[in-house]
């Protein structure tokens, strides 16, 4: 009964967010494809008889945390199909670049006909949530279907764990269905124990997101990108990756300070979404500045003298390139942390040993924060104005940005070995119980 009663709530959230949906559909081009899949569960069926595992990954940042583990299942069971859904368009175009040999599909919504569809098409043995997906339904049909469902990369910051908690009624019975919790690490362990979860449930196995984090700066993913812009190499470059308005904008002005000392100085901007492309181009235009669009690339008289007399910003309009960039800068700012957006990964420029700065809002990566901070391996800045005089003072002093990337770059691949350990405890449930010959009734 509980099951059928979310559906009337699911539909009445859907109505109220009717008008801001297709304002968004119009403006935007947001949610125009894959109602099929999203509304009715009508995901690609899957035929033969070969066990399958399902893992959801709701957009960009999950569709790249599973490399790893994807690799490692392909080369360890390669007689075993693979499904990989997300809940965004931009998260499935990546998933259907980096994962070819792979079924990409859009997750149904969490309405009982779309979940029970789609699980009658994919006849799945496990489904692998990534980081913190509890979407009731989806999760009671994997169980209702004897599917083994696992939480894999789990992660639960102090502000989710506050909400959760309001629901603990809820949310522990979803818990307990789990076959396996695999968190990151000792905190996120605890605060799925206060929600419910058993002991026996969790495995602190580390972030798999380490594994899939590049640190060779000649490596061919960045030597590409370094040529298709033009990026000499003995300049420093200064990135600020993930970012979200307004600091783009505080990010050129400060840069065009910071110019008047060192005109050499080459910056390189990825805003965090790609319906914010063109409007960040403009911008940055209005202001003077000469922009190189990666997805563009290099027009006639884009020389290095050229845009040296001219300010030139690169920005990364591209999607899927931007771990790879990083390993161009060698001042990184990680953004959404001087708003009020949590933060975002800075461990993929801490791994090309790059002098990591941020803004105070990053309670969404506080445990990796934690860290940097007690190995002296970033600096967090509380305004644009000390984001400046920082950048500053780290270009003043290169021995200090390179001792400081060092320490981060250490930092990252100490931390490494996550996916051997998720795949490992994943492969003692499923194939310990000889799951792989069970073949799911539509």
């Amino acid at each position: 009964m509980g099951r059928y009663l979310l559906n009337c709530v699911y539909l009445g959230l859907i109505l109220l967010a009717l008008p801001v949906l297709l304002m968004r559909r119009l403006t935007q081009g947001k949610y125009r494809e894959g109602w099929g899949q999203k509304f009715l569960g009508r995901v690609p069926r899957r035929t033969g008889s070969k066990p399958c595992l399902w893992l959801h990954a709701v957009s960009v940042g999950e569709v790249l945390q599973v490399q790893p583990v994807v690799a490692s299942w392909r080369e360890r069971h390669p007689d075993w199909d693979i499904y990989i859904s997300t809940t965004t368009a931009t998260g499935r175009q990546l998933a259907e670049k980096n994962y070819p040999d792979c079924t990409v599909c859009y997750c149904p919504l969490d309405f009982t006909w779309a979940v029970g569809q789609a699980f009658r098409r994919i006849r799945p043995d496990c489904l692998a949530l990534v980081e913190l997906e509890l979407w009731p339904n989806l999760i009671l049909e994997a169980r209702r279907r004897r599917v083994a469902s696992v939480l894999i990369n789990g992660r639960l910051s102090e502000k989710s764990f506050r909400g959760y908690r309001k629901l603990r009624w809820l949310v522990a019975p979803l818990l307990r269905s789990f076959r396996l919790i695999a968190v990151q690490n000792q905190e996120y362990a605890q605060r799925f124990r206060h929600l419910g979860a058993r002991p026996d449930q969790l495995l602190q196995a580390g972030s798999i997101k380490f594994d899939r984090l590049r640190t060779d700066r000649q490596a061919p993913a960045v030597r590409a990108l370094q040529a298709a812009l033009a990026l000499p190499e003995n300049k420093p470059v200064l990135m600020a990756g993930s970012t979200h308005a307004p600091e783009e904008e505080l990010m050129v002005q400060s840069w065009l300070n910071l110019r008047v000392q060192r005109p050499d100085l080459h910056l390189i901007l990825a805003p965090r979404h790609a319906e914010r492309f063109d409007q960040v181009a403009e911008q940055i235009e209005q202001k003077g500045v000469r922009v190189i669009r990666r997805s563009v690339g290099l027009k006639s008289g884009d020389s290095e003298t050229s845009r040296e007399d001219q300010p030139t910003v690169y920005l990364l309009d591209t999607l899927g390139e931007l771990s790879a960039c990083w390993g161009l800068a060698h001042f990184a700012y990680v953004g959404g942390s001087l708003n009020q957006r949590g933060g975002q990964n800075m461990m993929e420029p801490a791994a090309f040993g790059c002098a990591v700065l941020f803004g105070p809002n990053t309670w969404n990566f506080a445990d990796v924060v934690s860290a940097l901070k007690a190995r002296e391996a970033c600096r967090e800045v509380a305004s644009p104005s000390e984001l400046e005089q920082t950048l500053r003072e780290l270009l003043l002093q290169p021995r200090l940005a390179r001792e400081m990337g060092g320490r981060a770059r250490e930092y990252v691949l100490s931390q490494q070995g996550g996916t051997q350990q998720t795949v490992a405890a994943l492969e003692s449930i499923l194939l310990a119980e000889d799951q792989s010959s069970v073949h799911r009734a539509a």
